[in-house]
């Protein structure tokens, strides 16, 4: 069964409805999302044509006058995620062609954020190479949320918003009420974020798993570093694609003792096996967020899908109207 929740935020502006220079599209990626975004707005969106050539070429044309005005293209560069991608790269060139004032990239998940460094010879930084194709395609600024390394803001040469999906997490997880709560990082590299998580969650204790990686997409988890023992644990991570690091690591909490264990993950890539992965019984409840719609057929009796809707919208908000971004986080 899935819960569906909604983070409420009381904007701090005017409305911006009855502004004529703000124009919201979708791309095909998630656009029940982006209705979401747009109601928020007190909007609709605008109107597009997209299809698809015989060769699978893809093809977009904007259907209202938008010169002079401020767009945001709402596309996530998810699954198929080179299709995705190149159809945010049309959408920001017919905008730019069509004199668009600014261009704004609204990115919930940005894809190829995990080719962020070298890690071997003779390799891709894609991450980089995707900042300079949305950037070369005439974008203005981005709106991107929970990128899965920070670095990736310095990728762009043109202002960006990053942007935290956990505010909705942290509602969520405070109107359940648990008790003797520990979160836990499922491997060294998400510290920061899991310290950052439990600090706003009623300042509650941190573990972390001791992770060594065999390969892409294959986790070995060695010990816990902290007491899970008769605790929740929360573990908390940016995004959950097979599922591998997230079950191996609620699979050693429950033989160190933990009472209960809960996944929290801004992305639901949910790449196979996940879904079996994390419909095996090992976890209380999988919560994340709709910045990647889950198809049907992904759907779980314990998944929870929260929704991002009014903080994208909020903070589209704060951007057009040139407020603070960052003092929704504090």
């Amino acid at each position: 069964m899935i819960r569906s929740a909604t983070l409420t935020l009381q904007p701090i502006l005017p409305p911006i409805a009855d502004n004529n220079r703000l124009r919201l599209f979708s791309g095909s990626a998630n656009i029940p999302l982006a209705q979401e975004v747009a109601r928020y707005l007190g909007m609709d969106l605008g109107p597009m044509v997209r299809k698809r050539f015989a060769d699978g070429e893809l093809y977009i044309q904007i259907q209202e006058s938008i010169r002079g005005c401020d767009v945001y293209l709402i596309q996530p560069t998810c699954q198929p995620v080179n299709d995705h991608l190149m159809e945010l790269l049309i959408m920001i060139d017919a905008c730019h062609r069509a004199s668009a004032r600014q261009i704004t990239a609204v990115i919930p998940y940005y894809g190829y954020a995990r080719a962020d460094r070298k890690t071997a010879g003779r390799e891709s930084i894609t991450a980089k190479l995707v900042a300079n194709l949305v950037t070369g395609a005439g974008a203005n600024r981005v709106i991107a949320m929970d990128l899965h390394s920070a670095q990736i803001q310095g990728y762009f040469d043109i202002p960006f918003d990053h942007v935290y999906g956990s505010p909705v997490l942290l509602d969520y997880l405070a109107s359940k009420q648990l008790s003797d709560v520990v979160v836990v990082s499922p491997d060294v590299g998400g510290v920061a974020r899991a310290r950052a998580f439990a600090k706003k969650l009623d300042d509650a204790p941190l573990a972390i798993i001791d992770k060594r990686r065999q390969a892409h997409n294959v986790a070995e988890v060695m010990n816990v570093i902290g007491d899970v023992a008769g605790k929740t644990a929360v573990l908390v991570d940016d995004m959950i694609d097979t599922a591998g690091t997230i079950v191996e690591a609620a699979r050693i909490l429950r033989e160190e003792g933990a009472r209960q264990v809960y996944a929290c993950a801004t992305h639901a890539v949910f790449s196979p096996p996940a879904i079996e992965r994390l419909s095996s019984g090992l976890f209380e409840e999988v919560i994340v967020t709709n910045s990647i719609p889950v198809p049907k057929d992904g759907h779980f009796q314990q998944l929870t899908v929260l929704s991002v809707a009014n903080l994208l919208g909020e903070t589209i908000w704060r951007v057009h109207e040139d407020s603070s971004v960052s003092s929704m986080f504090r």
